[in-house]
């Protein structure tokens, strides 16, 4: 079973994406950006699902630090936020993906696979 980390703040979007993907993943939960580097420093996770706007740390600086030890690792943007320049700086920050809040499931379960 593959594993996702997903850095999300808010706790009931959190929820959402659990009760989407639990039975098939198993999934790691950080409550911001710098605890999501954590994680992925200390775990391998198939993929990391990272919201942009957290506190502590933004999803845009956990990606790059993440990228300083892991190129590997998809990781893809989370945000209600879908102006280009929102988009432009996810892959500059070196994100591989980008999802429109709220979530598709279909195109969720399309990127995941």
């Amino acid at each position: 079973m593959k594993n996702i980390l997903i850095a999300e703040d808010t706790y009931s979007n959190y929820l959402l994406l659990s009760v989407i993907l639990n039975k098939h993943y198993n999934l790691a939960h950080a409550v911001n950006g710098q605890e999501a580097v954590e994680k992925a420093r200390n775990q391998h996770y198939h993929i990391i699902l990272m919201d942009i706007r957290m506190p502590v740390m933004d999803g845009y600086q956990a990606t790059r630090e993440i990228r300083e030890f892991d190129m590997e690792t998809p990781i893809v943007a989370l945000s209600a936020n879908v102006f280009s320049d929102e988009v432009q700086n996810a892959f500059e920050a070196g994100m591989d993906d980008f999802l429109e809040k709220p979530i598709a499931i279909p195109r969720l379960l399309a990127t995941l696979r």
